[in-house]
């Protein structure tokens, strides 16, 4: 990491005793006491200093899981500090960085990441702790191509850790849920750059996915299904597809019975495309077609609430079916849904766990009340296709479900303790999900 003063930074929060929310605003956190850190030797001070903290990334999660009542560290301001290393195709980069603005600067150089999420704007450490994710049958989440980090834990311990030499205590600690400590370095796979092109297709029959759907989700590099669960039809297809050099492109007027599209289109069809990334066939970078928005338009105000769920693959069809039977209780607060696919990963707490998985995703309207009462129906329908819920969403799941749907629970509890025995990392949602308390 980039290395600053020796001070630490209170940010302007801080000072005027303001408030902090998430980027959607349905959460007030607990304190408004958040300092930057702009180097390790500044995370290393304040971990000797404070005894109870939590670290806030981007603020991109929907509940509690980053929330504390005591204090807020913060590594989004420090230098990203870029490390490539081309013969290990690797890059080493400061956690807190934003996916997007890595993207920008491995293609500048020629290189890649395998996938982005949807929103390019969320940081590297928060994304791989909660197991973020995109699409495509064989690509794994976005935690799956860390290769290294370095932890800084309670005790104020730098620990390296990394794929090839620390096995199962690597695979524990990549998807840590912000219990282990502070990562202030994050190693990821990379490889060379590659263009992609992105078409949408209109109205797909829930017929079709019924028997194609392996076909359909796998038709391209990235595939995207939304629906608002009316019509029995899918509302937009998404196909985000790899571009060979030299090949020879024709586009598709049909797909499985759905219809290109003749305009760039947004996953909510009523609202404009214009922050959405380029779509029609137009061939551009990985990191311009791969998120569906662009990293220029930051999102300042969600307005919205969000809930995810994972099944294994082949409960797919019949787990939307599962929802699609709630239909007339969902719509009404419901602005869209995405299906996606997400390839198996040895993770100890990635709800992808050795099982490749598709995942059902609720953008919500910013209704509360209504939406608690509704997420206990959406996991009951799906309870029987072991339903599992995006750490980083809103859920009501007990931790009693929760240490069914990921068999390495008790194992990672002892993993936690060790690296946080006084909890200075504990706070209420891992009170509530990882303890059981």
């Amino acid at each position: 990491m980039a290395v600053a003063g020796a001070a630490l930074k209170p940010m302007a929060a801080w000072a005027q005793n303001e408030t902090i929310t998430n980027w959607s605003g349905n959460l007030t956190y607990g304190t408004h006491k958040l300092t930057n850190a702009m180097s390790a030797g500044e995370v290393k001070n304040f971990v000797q200093q404070h005894k109870k903290f939590k670290v806030l990334g981007t603020r991109h999660c929907f509940n509690n899981i980053a929330d504390s009542r005591d204090e807020f560290l913060s590594l989004t301001q420090a230098e990203p500090a870029y490390v490539i290393d081309a013969a290990a195709k690797t890059v080493t980069v400061n956690g807190g960085t934003r996916y997007g603005t890595l993207a920008e600067y491995l293609n500048n150089h020629g290189w890649a990441l395998h996938n982005l999420a949807s929103l390019p704007h969320i940081s590297v450490a928060g994304s791989c702790a909660t197991a973020t994710h995109g699409s495509g049958v064989h690509n794994g989440n976005l935690s799956s191509a860390v290769a290294g980090m370095e932890i800084i834990t309670a005790k104020g311990e730098v620990k390296h850790l990394s794929k090839e030499k620390d096995g199962e205590a690597f695979l524990a600690a990549v998807v840590s849920l912000g219990a282990l400590g502070v990562v202030t370095r994050v190693t990821l796979n990379i490889q060379p750059t590659y263009m992609v092109r992105q078409n949408v297709f209109e109205d797909l029959s829930f017929n079709e996915l019924e028997h194609n759907f392996d076909a359909i989700m796998g038709a391209g590099y990235s595939v995207s299904l939304f629906t608002d669960w009316q019509n029995k039809n899918v509302g937009e297809v998404w196909v985000k597809s790899r571009v060979t050099p030299g090949e020879n492109y024709t586009p598709q007027a049909e797909f499985y019975g759905a219809k290109a599209a003749t305009r760039n289109v947004h996953p909510i069809i009523a609202l404009d495309a214009i922050n959405c990334t380029d779509q029609m066939g137009v061939p551009g970078p990985w990191h311009e077609r791969l998120p569906h928005f662009k990293m220029g338009f930051t999102p300042s105000s969600g307005k919205e609430l969000q809930a995810e769920y994972f099944v294994p693959r082949e409960h797919s069809y019949k787990a939307m079916m599962a929802v699609e039977k709630l239909h007339e209780e969902i719509t009404p607060h419901l602005f869209i849904t995405e299906i996606r696919t997400i390839d198996a990963d040895d993770l100890w707490m990635s709800p992808c766990y050795k099982q490749p998985s598709t995942t059902i995703h609720f953008t919500l309207k910013p209704e509360w009340d209504a939406v608690q009462k509704l997420l206990p129906k959406i996991e009951a329908a799906l309870a029987p296709f072991n339903g599992t819920p995006h750490w980083g969403k809103l859920f009501t799941m007990p931790y009693t479900r929760l240490a069914q749907v990921h068999p390495k629970m008790k194992a990672f509890q002892q993993v936690v303790k060790e690296y946080d025995p006084t909890g200075v990392f504990t706070n209420d949602f891992l009170k509530r999900n990882i303890w059981g308390a």
